[in-house]
């Protein structure tokens, strides 16, 4: 028996053909191609007028001459350092966003915890936490200047009942801050409360059943369960809110509706001032310096989260 080898020959199979050099070179900028719209809005209407502040900032302009400036350098920065105004609305910023942001989160933090439990309506509930954010801030300011009326407002006729005598919120300093600082306190509460309660949400179920088998109380479980779960979510609106009350503008200038805020500039905020400055007096320079001290405030309050998030991220892997 002889044996036959297999003439049969293998044919090759053909090779792809290599793309095109457009192709290739669409494969490699098409993922900038996509994200090209939102850094040219962005250098556009952010960038570019962060840089050009800052560089009006170092010059004397003229709202009624805008093309002669003259050189300051710094000038306009240290004259802020000597305007008690400045550190008048400076002072006036801190507290009334602390009037407003700690009552705020704190009261959106029980709100929330009320609506993470089972309750009737709960839907109902969520969506008018969300209308008082929806209000304009001029409705919402005209509304609370006439409540906090000293002759005919509610809120001293209530006061009267109880023998408390007459308010004048519109000028005394820290009256006057209260009542601005409620109005911020209305319109974001519930705004914040929804951020809390997503926050709730996300929090295994697990961890609650374990801490009720251990006895834990719904306090308890709310201080060592909740409170440590949403440390992202509250570190998050607390920087937001005082990115907010730094840039507060809107509410204090219609309270009374004037950009000194008040008679004796007792809740002018560091928005009210700049804007008095450009549009008041004509200083665009010192106004764009004020923006910039601003920027820098937020700035800052960025980089102690960010210290403060870091630190504790660590002391939780060490563990």
């Amino acid at each position: 028996m002889t044996l036959t080898a297999d003439t049969r020959t293998t044919r090759r199979r053909p090779s792809p053909a290599r793309p095109s050099t457009l192709r290739r070179t669409w494969r490699t900028l098409s993922p900038y191609a996509y994200v090209a719209p939102f850094f040219t809005l962005f250098t556009a209407f952010g960038l570019f007028p962060l840089l050009y502040t800052a560089y009006v900032s170092l010059y004397r302009v003229e709202l009624q001459t805008p093309g002669d400036m003259q050189w300051r350098g710094l000038g306009n920065y240290t004259a802020l350092l000597g305007d008690e105004f400045f550190w008048t609305s400076l002072r006036n910023t801190f507290t009334i966003g602390v009037l407003s942001t700690v009552p705020q989160l704190v009261m959106a933090l029980g709100l929330a915890h009320l609506l993470n439990h089972r309750l009737r309506g709960r839907t109902f509930f969520r969506t008018a936490m969300l209308l008082p954010y929806a209000t304009s801030v001029a409705a919402a300011t005209l509304v609370f200047a006439q409540l906090y009326g000293r002759d005919f407002g509610l809120v001293n006729h209530v006061l009267g009942l109880v023998g408390i005598d007459p308010v004048d919120w519109q000028t005394g300093t820290l009256a006057s801050q209260i009542a601005v600082s409620s109005i911020v306190v209305w319109r974001w509460t519930g705004y914040n409360a929804l951020i809390y309660l997503a926050g709730m949400q996300s929090i295994p179920h697990e961890l609650y059943e374990a801490a009720e088998m251990d006895g834990a109380s719904r306090w308890r479980q709310f201080f060592h369960v909740t409170l440590p779960g949403l440390r992202p979510t509250i570190l998050f609106t607390v920087v937001v809110s005082t990115i907010g009350a730094t840039q507060l503008f809107g509410e204090p200038l219609l309270f009374e509706g004037s950009v000194s805020g008040g008679i004796s500039h007792q809740y002018q905020t560091l928005g009210l001032y700049m804007y008095e400055q450009g549009w008041g007096f004509f200083h665009l320079g010192r106004a764009a310096a004020i923006a910039w001290v601003m920027f820098l405030l937020i700035v800052l309050v960025i980089g102690v989260n960010a210290v403060i998030g870091r630190r504790r991220t660590r002391k939780e892997t060490a563990r």
